[in-house]
């Protein structure tokens, strides 16, 4: 895919030159927020390559991104005011444009807006591929008037994310976490096309556990998902690895550890050591691993030991090594092990998409 969308090489050659062009790069600088202070930095730093790039060859570079959800106005909580001066710290003489959410015309998609974002602007470069699934007007507008590019870290991300549905090293290892089976439906049947083996943690096990007739005490699952699962492990011809031990809280609300069924009032929320220990064999066994979601929930301590054992199996392996982004990502940075991984994606949506196969709007009309 990647062969057929023009690269910042490109978009030089096709401008002559860079020099005192005004370039608007979209990025995703969606950063955590406590207050506001910023948590993690990491996408900020992560569209660095680019911004640096164009900066080097004279462009008057100009930034624009989201922030959180604001609904369409004006919101001081999601002002991009942290994030400005982060960046003013990180690439000096950048600019970065206010909350593009703070006008409905981003996520509607309205023609006036574009008009309003690329006045002055000569070139454009999407490097946020977070965004890069949905069709709002600063992904799909600019490409359709003006000279357009992708920047280094949409090209990395779809450079690394695409041979792992059509060409992995083998044996290929998925481990999917999360709450809920309905949000990773479309790529856990994608990813059972292609992988040797599928681990399954997170609160969505026990949606499979239901399937599977096991009692599950008061865990959250999907009952309307129950069949599905129930057709995915009835029909694959893959491995597909659940935990054999669960830690979560009794109906007292005291600590527990349980095996594959669950009593009444009982709420997992982390696999145990024993399927810790088992995803991590599998883990470490693999040539390529995937990591999208985590085991339980990680920002309790008292659950977050399934998740480091993983990460750390992941950070440990030899194995290339891909996570999928969001919390995920966020779990790695707080166990130190970001910089452990192959490649850490900067959009957890947007890479699930691309591996169920879908078409991302914001590749599509750079292409």
């Amino acid at each position: 895919m990647t062969g057929s969308i023009p690269t910042l090489e490109d978009l030089e050659q096709r401008l002559g030159g860079l020099d005192g062009r005004r370039v608007l790069v979209r990025t995703d600088f969606n950063v955590p927020l406590d207050g506001p202070t910023i948590t993690d930095d990491f996408r900020i730093r992560a569209a660095l390559p680019t911004l640096r790039w164009l900066t080097e060859r004279g462009a008057d570079v100009v930034t624009a991104s989201h922030l959180g959800r604001p609904k369409g106005q004006p919101d001081e909580r999601y002002s991009m005011a942290p994030v400005r001066a982060r960046l003013a710290e990180l690439a000096q003489g950048v600019e970065l444009l206010e909350n593009l959410r703070f006008d409905a015309g981003e996520e509607g998609n309205d023609p006036a807006f574009v008009d309003r974002l690329l006045d002055g602007v000569d070139a454009y470069v999407n490097d946020a591929f977070g965004a890069s699934h949905r069709a709002h007007a600063s992904i799909v507008g600019p490409p359709a008037r003006l000279p357009s590019a992708m920047g280094r870290l949409l090209q990395r991300e779809v450079e690394v994310l695409l041979p792992l549905r059509t060409s992995p090293q083998r044996p290929f290892v998925a481990v999917l976490g999360g709450a809920k089976v309905s949000d990773k439906l479309g790529v856990i049947d994608a990813l059972l096309a292609t992988v040797d083996a599928l681990c399954i943690g997170g609160a969505m096990c026990f949606t499979f556990f239901a399937a599977q007739d096991r009692p599950i005490g008061d865990s959250l699952f999907e009952p309307d998902q129950v069949d599905t699962c129930r057709r995915l492990l009835d029909s694959s011809t893959k491995p597909i690895h659940l935990p054999t031990d669960v830690v979560g809280l009794d109906a007292a609300g005291r600590v527990a550890t349980y095996g594959t069924r669950l009593p009444d009032g009982a709420k997992g929320l982390d696999i145990g050591p024993g399927s810790a220990a088992a995803f991590g064999d599998v883990v470490m066994d693999a040539r390529t691993v995937f990591w999208n979601g985590p085991m339980g929930m990680f920002e309790d301590p008292r659950f977050a030991a399934g998740t480091k054992a993983v990460a750390q199996a992941v950070a440990d392996t030899k194995a290339f090594t891909v996570v999928g982004g969001g919390d995920s990502a966020a779990a790695l940075a707080e166990f130190g092990l970001a910089d452990d991984v192959d490649h850490v994606s900067t959009g957890g949506g947007a890479s699930l998409q691309l591996l169920e196969g879908k078409t991302l709007p914001g590749l599509e009309v750079l292409s």
